[in-house]
């Protein structure tokens, strides 16, 4: 079992060094990346399906007993977004392998791309706090790098904002570790959760839980800490672009999901109040600030943020329909803003332009690519049957079963502005004609695509079928919302002797 929980972190991290060792060779490295791709995701489903058949899977390493040792847990929401990340990750090197150029192979992409693979699932499966920011610092170093790999002047402007507020909100995430173990004497999240039970701890992890949330916040780019995205995310080549947008933010919301479902469970008029707050501000604030955009990947990175309030809200709703509507939610928006991402960079190929001025005619010239397009930006804006809609409906009931109306009724109204951004960017991009002073700026209207297309189109069919037959995800996420409430599974897989007092 070590060697399974492992695997989602160790794999990509082996084939790394690989591709490094053989650097002067770009076809190794592209095979290297593939291969490794692969070998996550095998990796993943049998992670998965061990944890539907027998449950919460822990290990120990070196030797010591939690909460002494380093501990990796795999539940039903740590395995399924392990699943999602190997899928999303092989196909943005599959895309990649058309898009990226040759100078940013040689300056190691795959590896890069591969490393950044492995700390994002170390982050989803560790269990324990230290660890999860030591993840975190390795997932902020990588996707630095590839943020800045090419040294282009917007790239570079894109990596100031990025690189500051993760490193305060980093900061921040230390001070909150020190806090927590000089409060409690221990880091391990089950341990926690164990000594979090008696009112006065539960008081004194108060100043804690307040510190994680500014922290875990600024690196899922809620409201107001959210600023550094549309100015990052836009800049790097689409396959880094689409990565980033499918899974940085996600481990933040993966970590506050963790952390206040599984320790800061004793206040939570308190700390699930100020989530549900901040949640209905940042999907407005995410969804207004799309709607006066004009470029195409500065309106989806708007609408990351946008979509990060509905995640936020179904943890501070705080109940089993809530939590399973969160993680249905994540998965479906990890799949459709990732391909929203591709599109747009087979749009660029096509045109040579992400600025919705300067595009248009794809719908005549492009059919397929602009029947994907519609199903992603109809899921994204949460139109029947696809995911968008099962997600929404999930959290609207919760919210009414919470009698939380004021949540419910911005949510609607975000649906539909985000419905209005999607349309703007069909009529602009695919619908209008080609505009006559685009002439110069007008590419070949047959170039090569299929690299572009065959992850695209396999991103658009999972979001199809999730969406026509949603039933076993749903069951699936209502399984993991009662786990999530009930955290004694979680103790005492990785504390079966009981912990230290």
């Amino acid at each position: 079992m070590t060697l399974l929980l492992t695997l989602p972190a160790a794999l990509p991290l082996t084939f790394a060094v690989l591709a490094l060792l053989l650097h002067k060779s770009r076809p190794a490295q592209r095979c290297l990346a593939l291969a490794g791709a692969t070998g996550l995701l095998i990796a993943a489903i049998l992670l998965i399906l061990t944890v539907i058949s027998h449950g919460i899977q822990a290990t120990q390493f070196g030797n010591w007993p939690a909460p002494f040792g380093i501990s990796f847990v795999a539940d039903h929401l740590s395995s399924a977004l392990v699943l999602i990340s190997a899928i999303l990750g092989l196909a943005c090197l599959a895309y990649s392998i058309a898009e990226i150029d040759q100078q940013r192979v040689s300056s190691g992409f795959f590896p890069l791309v591969l490393v950044l693979l492995g700390s994002v699932n170390g982050a989803f499966l560790t269990g324990d706090l230290f660890n999860l920011y030591v993840w975190f610092e390795l997932i902020l170093i990588t996707s630095f790098v590839l943020l800045t790999l090419g040294n282009e002047r917007a790239q570079t402007k894109g990596a100031l904002p990025y690189v500051a507020l993760h490193l305060f909100a980093s900061a921040i995430f230390l001070s909150a570790v020190g806090a927590i173990y000089g409060v409690t004497g221990t880091l391990n999240m089950a341990e926690l959760a164990r000594r979090a039970g008696t009112p006065e701890m539960a008081s004194a992890l108060t100043p804690g839980a307040i510190l994680l949330l500014c922290a875990l916040g600024t690196k899922a780019a809620v409201f107001p800490l959210f600023f550094w995205l549309p100015e990052s995310y836009p800049t790097p080549p689409v396959s880094v672009s689409a990565i980033f947008a499918g899974l940085l933010t996600k481990v933040g919301i993966y970590a506050l999901m963790r952390v206040f479902t599984l320790i800061f469970i004793h206040d939570t008029d308190y700390t699930h109040g100020i989530l549900l707050i901040v949640s209905g501000i940042t999907m407005l604030t995410g969804v207004l600030g799309a709607a006066a955009q004009n470029e195409f990947r500065r309106i989806l990175s708007f609408h990351i943020i946008s979509q990060i309030g509905y995640m936020i809200m179904g943890l501070a709703l705080f109940t089993p329909l809530a939590l399973a509507g969160a993680l249905f939610f994540i998965i479906h928006n990890i799949i459709v803003k990732s391909n929203l991402f591709l599109i747009s960079g087979a749009a660029y190929r096509l045109r040579g332009s992400f600025e919705l001025n300067r595009l248009g005619g794809l719908y005549r010239s492009h059919p397929a690519l602009s029947g994907l397009f519609l199903v992603s930006a109809f899921s994204l804006a949460g139109l029947p049957p696809l995911t968008g809609f099962w997600g929404k409906l999930l959290l609207a009931k919760a919210g009414f079963d919470s009698g939380q109306y004021l949540i419910i009724a911005t949510s609607l109204t975000v649906s539909l502005l985000t419905l209005f951004s999607m349309l703007k960017i069909w009529l602009q991009a695919f619908w209008k004609p080609v505009p006559p002073d685009a002439g110069h700026l007008l590419r070949n209207e047959h170039p090569p695509l299929y690299g572009y297309l065959i992850p695209i189109t396999g991103l658009t069919v999972l979001t199809m079928s999730l969406g026509l037959f949603p039933n076993s995800l749903i069951a699936f996420a209502s399984r993991t919302g009662a786990e999530l409430l009930d955290p004694s599974a979680y103790i005492q897989a990785v504390l079966p002797q009981g912990g230290f007092r």
